[in-house]
């Protein structure tokens, strides 16, 4: 005698049936709005430092084009944008999942010039700027509609109360 099985997919979303990917998709787009609010602090750091030719950088490091104090100004400047772009993101703004990505995507292309100045450092900075593209490309989408799916959870429990 064999057991009839359900599709895992059968249903409707109210059912909860896909409850878990929802909730664990924002948990990523929730990374990656932290991680481009750390990487905007630190962008802020290290660009007042670059522009102040601190000596926390690598000495008589050769870059692709212009020194360590206009890398610094770029890198400060992303620094102050990758904090509406993080907000932006929390808020789940439609319009904050394509600038988070646009952030990080600069992000990591100034990491990789970085490279000269603070090796490790960028490249660990670089890896997280991927996996927040990531994030953001595969479930930033659904960031509005979950929030959305909440309140009128909400609303409904209240108006049956």
């Amino acid at each position: 005698m064999s057991t009839p099985m359900s599709s895992p997919y059968a249903g409707t979303h109210s059912e909860g049936a896909y409850e878990y990917d929802d909730s664990h998709s924002q948990g990523l787009v929730t990374f990656a709005g932290v991680m481009i609010m750390i990487a905007a602090v630190l962008n802020t750091l290290y660009g007042i430092a670059a522009i102040d030719k601190a000596s926390f950088f690598t000495n008589n490091a050769k870059y692709v084009f212009a020194d360590l104090r206009t890398f610094g100004w770029f890198v400060l400047i992303l620094g102050i944008v990758q904090f509406f772009a993080a907000f932006a993101i929390w808020q789940g703004a439609p319009w904050g999942r394509w600038f988070g990505v646009g952030c990080a995507s600069v992000n990591a292309i100034l990491q990789m010039l970085w490279i000269p100045a603070a090796p490790v450092l960028a490249m660990t900075i670089l890896a997280l700027d991927i996996i927040v593209i990531y994030g953001l490309l595969a479930y930033g989408g659904r960031r509005r509609a979950e929030l959305e799916s909440k309140a009128r959870e909400e609303a409904r429990l209240a108006r049956t109360s």
